[in-house]
């Protein structure tokens, strides 16, 4: 079924209907040891080695990035760290700059423990990627779009830097997903998802994914998977496989309310900045349109300070204020103190997420409903015009 979309592949692929009964839904198989044959190897021994629920979700991702070996992890940390154990003491890695609170802990407190150096570099810049390129670098490390500020990084432009320099490119596609950026097609070597958000799609169950289409890296990464164990538990696979069922329409509908919300942000006077990639203004705009298919559901938001925040955050109503992103519900957060709190207040600064950044990841409400509501949520932080003894005064409440 290569041949059809893939809107149509999520639906109907592998894994259609379980050929053992016909049953409609991958059956979610518990058992943690298998009965093996003293004299013929089994395909399965141990769970954490290989499960079949877990097999089913992995090779339905690899089939959607275009990959050939997929890889499904206890969370997007989890995934992500087991694949920077690729590094070796001595090796160097180049990263993107405004990267996800998480991987930079993982760089920054922990690679550096094994020998590992690092250098974070804003990835929107070609020259500075070239120039920040070292001779030990083996990894070129994306995040685009990226988290919080939605920059975008030109994909194919970077691993023509990293295969001139022989290094490998990984992306964190957590914020696309399969179906709208497909990272293997643009030439980089391994894919990243926090299968939590969009993938998985409805705020229960945590998950991480990486797909390879490099025979070599997919035995490596296969090793360091079963050598770690962090693997994603049977029924947390099945809850990801069902979630991907509806990742297209979830998709469709979310970018579209996220558009609309984006322009009114952008239009409120107490609203300073909008970061949204879908924006034709939008720095990143052309090489995002040319390498997604579409501008994705999430966007982030400047206030004046955290004291708007704060009063913005207490009166909205529709949204969750909480950590996460790519879920059903429309997910408010607010990166200082949430998805990049573990960044120290420097590196936050100089990256960009300041006292009045909050992030948005939109949902499948009525976009009328989430409009009136941040409508009446920013009412409070308008300038009103106050009489008194004569004179006008504006005043912010």
């Amino acid at each position: 079924m290569t041949d059809h979309t893939l809107q149509t592949r999520l639906l109907h692929n592998d894994y259609k209907f379980d050929p053992a009964t016909g049953g409609v839904s991958v059956p979610v198989q518990h058992a943690s040891t298998y009965h093996q044959s003293f004299d013929e190897p089994t395909k399965y021994d141990y769970s954490r080695s290989g499960n079949p629920t877990r097999e089913a979700l992995e090779n339905t991702i690899a089939q959607l990035e275009n990959g050939t070996h997929g890889f499904a992890f206890a969370s997007g940390m989890a995934a992500i760290s087991t694949s920077l154990m690729l590094l070796s003491q001595g090796d160097h890695i180049l990263i993107s700059e405004d990267v996800y609170g998480g991987t930079f802990r993982m760089t920054h407190d922990v690679l550096h423990r094994f020998g590992i150096q690092h250098t974070f570099v804003d990835m929107t810049d070609l020259n500075a990627v070239a120039t920040a390129i070292q001779p030990n670098t083996k990894v070129l490390y994306i995040e685009t779009p990226s988290n919080p500020l939605l920059n975008i990084t030109d994909i194919q432009a970077v691993v023509k830097l990293a295969k001139a320099n022989d290094c490998l490119t990984f992306v964190d596609n957590t914020f696309m997903t399969p179906a709208l950026q497909r990272p293997l097609d643009l030439g980089a070597d391994l894919v990243l998802h926090s299968a939590t958000k969009f993938i998985a799609g409805h705020s229960d169950v945590v998950a991480g994914l990486a797909v390879t289409n490099n025979e070599k890296l997919g035995e490596q990464l296969g090793f360091l998977q079963n050598a770690f164990g962090s693997i994603l538990g049977p029924h947390d696979c099945w809850l990801v496989l069902r979630g991907l069922k509806t990742l297209h329409c979830r998709l469709e509908q979310s970018q579209k309310t996220a558009e609309k919300v984006a322009t009114f942000l952008s239009r409120h006077p107490a609203v300073q900045n909008v970061y949204f990639p879908g924006f034709s203004t939008h720095p990143g705009h052309p090489t995002h349109r040319y390498q997604c298919d579409g501008p994705g559901a999430v966007l982030s938001f400047q206030l004046k300070d955290e004291e708007a925040v704060r009063t913005f955050t207490k009166r909205v109503e529709v949204p969750v204020f909480a950590v996460s992103l790519g879920a059903v519900e429309t997910i408010l957060s607010y990166p200082k103190a949430m998805s990049h709190a573990s960044i120290p207040k420097g590196e936050r600064e100089k990256r960009g997420i300041t006292d009045g950044l909050l992030r948005l990841s939109v949902g499948l409400e009525h976009p009328e409903d989430l409009l009136k509501d941040f409508q009446q949520a920013l009412k409070s932080l308008q300038p009103q015009h106050l009489f008194l003894d004569g004179r006008v005064r504006s005043e912010v409440r």
